[in-house]
């Protein structure tokens, strides 16, 4: 009989590996289809669940005995044992590759002035319109930028809910997202638990242990997590997401196992109303119908309403109508949709940056969020506000900064992201009361102006007209606002 020398062996490391078929590679009917890989030496922990891997080896195949072995007759189950494995899509931690870089071309692109709106125009172009929403999507693609201090972790992830009425593309906003994003989970209220979004207990089938197997909020670790009918979700299974939208992480403990895994996730969610539309007779909370301990935890909500408007029904029509025929988006004028790998690529490239917010700028973050909270005191149909919205605003601004390539956060950043606070609480009030807080687009052309002529010095100061066009797109004025504000400035001998 022979006996196993444990001092005279040489030990290898060892894993096994189960690996699924990409979503967009399954055959039409099928479901997709998995395969064991067995793993030595140096090719073990070279990915983690969630990622997008390619695998080279030999197909083994898996030797029975006893009863199985006269059961299976010649019919014999097969492994793939790996020689190599490659990460396709390494993280925002990983090196950068010869093929990630910008070429001349791609860098002229990035320069121009209205780069950050050809982003956001680039975003679901077949879809008419949503900029501003757009833009928030965009923002959350970035991210913001994560502060540990003292062991307390305050999270860079943008969480953004989109809520409307049936039929404005939400589910198609999510569904582009899920496919721009390099690491990415697409999921449906109804078809998620609270056990397979986190994490379930499983049995290892090699060594007979009880093992973690991580959910949809797990394998999307740095990525994106799109969560859609998300008010068709039973209460018991939402509360799981509490704790991953603000600590990002998931704390275990069952079957005695207890640890904590890591869940530095985005979530972009998208809901219907509590009565299918949008009720204005009836107030925020009841229409949203979510609990205020998770309404606080998303950065953003926006309410997509589908209200009669002829002109915009006719535009909208048109659109439609041309993709449908065409296949593709209509051309805007100077706006090309951008391809979606460059789009990957830039992203990748931004969050490599980590942008800090200068101290000069504090004081107009406190005078912000004074403002909110009085908003939310004195309007009863105003958002719920917390400190957490404070805290949205610093993400977005860190995110406008990465957009740009830059190591501070400018005031420019934080108007903008102000700006976009601003107009998704708007979304949320009933029509008259949007009509009483909103200034028009001309009264916003002018203040843009009068901002850029301060922030120049010299005694000859002035502002070009192309720079305050640029500035009043970036904030969603229109053109013909901007040419009828510099229309009355040379009327009135200003210019």
């Amino acid at each position: 009989r022979l006996q196993m020398q444990v001092r005279g062996s040489k030990f290898v490391k060892f894993q096994e590996l189960r690996i699924q078929e990409m979503s967009d590679q399954v055959p039409v009917g099928s479901i997709p289809r998995s395969l064991t890989v067995n793993v030595y030496g140096e090719n073990t922990r070279a990915c983690a669940p969630g990622d997008v891997i390619r695998v080279t080896g030999v197909f083994v195949p898996l030797m029975r005995s006893g009863f199985k072995q006269i059961a299976g007759g010649l019919v014999s189950e097969v492994y793939l044992e790996a020689h190599h494995i490659e990460n396709v899509n390494m993280g925002a931690d990983g090196p950068l590759g010869m093929e990630d870089e910008l070429t001349d071309e791609e860098v002229e692109l990035v320069s121009q002035d209205n780069f950050y709106e050809l982003l956001a125009y680039s975003i679901a172009p077949e879809i008419y319109g949503h900029l501003d929403v757009k833009k928030s999507l965009l923002l959350s693609l970035v991210g913001g930028v994560d502060k540990t201090t003292n062991g307390m972790k305050i999270r860079g992830c943008i969480n953004i809910l989109l809520m409307g009425d049936p039929g404005v593309a939400k589910s198609q906003l999510l569904s582009y997202v899920d496919r721009l994003a390099v690491r990415s989970q697409y999921t449906t209220g109804r078809g998620s638990s609270g056990v397979g979004l986190t994490a379930a207990v499983m049995k290892d089938p090699v060594t007979g242990e009880m093992v973690l197997e991580g959910g949809a909020l797990v394998l999307a670790d740095r990525g994106i997590c799109c969560i859609d009918e998300f008010d068709k979700m039973l209460e018991a299974d939402r509360t799981a997401i509490h704790e991953v939208m603000e600590q990002q992480t998931i704390s275990i403990a069952k079957a005695g196992i207890m640890t904590t895994l890591n869940a530095r996730v985005s979530i972009i969610a998208a809901a219907n109303p509590a009565f299918g539309r949008y009720n204005p007779k009836k107030s925020i909370e009841q229409n949203v119908d979510l609990p205020a301990a998770l309404i606080s935890r998303f950065d953003m909500i926006w309410l997509i309403q589908d209200k009669p408007d002829r002109e915009g029904d006719r535009r909208l029509a048109e659109h439609i109508t041309y993709v449908h025929m065409q296949g593709h988006e209509p051309e805007k004028k100077g706006m090309k949709p951008l391809d979606m790998k460059l789009i990957r690529r830039y992203i990748a490239i931004c969050k490599r940056k980590q942008p800090v917010v200068e101290e000069k700028l504090r004081e107009r973050l406190v005078e912000m969020y004074v403002d909110l909270r009085k908003d939310a005191r004195t309007n009863k149909d105003s958002m719920f506000t917390s400190p957490r919205s404070l805290l949205a605003v610093i993400r977005m601004s860190t995110a406008l900064a990465r957009l740009r390539l830059a190591d501070t956060v400018h005031a420019g950043d934080i108007e903008e992201a102000i700006r976009l606070v601003e107009a998704c609480k708007a979304s949320l009030r009933p029509e008259q009361q949007q009509q009483r807080y909103r200034a028009s687009p001309i009264d916003q052309a002018f203040a843009v102006i009068r901002d850029l002529y301060h922030a120049t010095s010299g005694d000859d100061r002035a502002v070009p007209v192309q720079e305050a066009l640029n500035k009043c797109l970036s904030r969603g004025i229109p053109e013909e606002a901007v040419q009828q504000c510099v229309d009355m400035y040379i009327a009135n001998g200003v210019i």
